[in-house]
C-alpha cells in the first residue's frame, strides 16, 4: 500500500517538476475524484427531480414542454454517465502508471491541457490530427 502524498490544497502542478510525479499524480488523482462526485450528486438529484415531476400535466402543451425539459435532462446525464467512465478511465491510468502520456505518439501530454481536461487521452497535436482526419472521412 502506497503512503498518501501531501497535498497543500494551492498546490499547482509545475513544469519545472519531474513529470507525472507523486505529487501530480495525487493532483490529477484529487481532481478526477472531485469531478466524479460531482457529477454523481448532480445525477442523483436529477433522479429525485424526475421522480417528482413524473405527474400528469392535463394541458397539452405545458405537458409537451415537460417532455421536452425532461428529454434534454435525460440526455445530458446519459454525456455525464459517458464522462464518468471517461473519469474512471483516467484513474485506472493513474494506478497503472500510463497517465499524462499521449496514447498515440508516447509523449507527455502538457500539464495545461491535462489541468484543463484532466480526461485527455491524446496530447493537443495528436487530437487536432485526430480530429481533422475524422472530418475529412466524416466529409465522404
Amino acid at each position: 500500500m502506497k503512503a498518501e502524498t501531501f497535498l497543500s490544497d494551492d498546490y499547482t502542478p509545475a513544469e519545472d517538476e519531474p513529470f507525472m510525479n507523486e505529487r501530480q499524480l495525487e493532483y490529477f488523482r484529487r481532481k478526477l475524484f472531485t469531478w466524479k462526485a460531482d457529477l454523481m450528486g448532480d445525477s442523483k438529484n436529477t433522479i429525485e427531480g424526475l421522480q417528482d415531476s413524473a405527474r400528469a400535466v392535463p394541458d397539452i402543451a405545458d405537458r409537451a414542454s415537460e417532455e421536452t425539459d425532461r428529454a434534454l435532462e435525460l440526455r445530458t446525464r446519459d454525456r455525464q454517465r459517458k464522462l464518468v467512465a471517461k473519469i474512471d478511465a483516467a484513474l485506472r491510468r493513474i494506478e497503472n502508471g500510463e497517465y499524462g502520456y499521449c496514447e498515440v505518439t508516447g509523449e507527455p501530454i502538457s500539464l495545461k491541457r491535462l489541468d484543463a481536461r484532466p480526461i485527455a487521452t491524446m496530447s493537443l497535436e495528436a487530437q487536432e490530427r485526430h480530429e481533422r482526419r475524422e472530418k475529412v472521412h466524416r466529409d465522404d
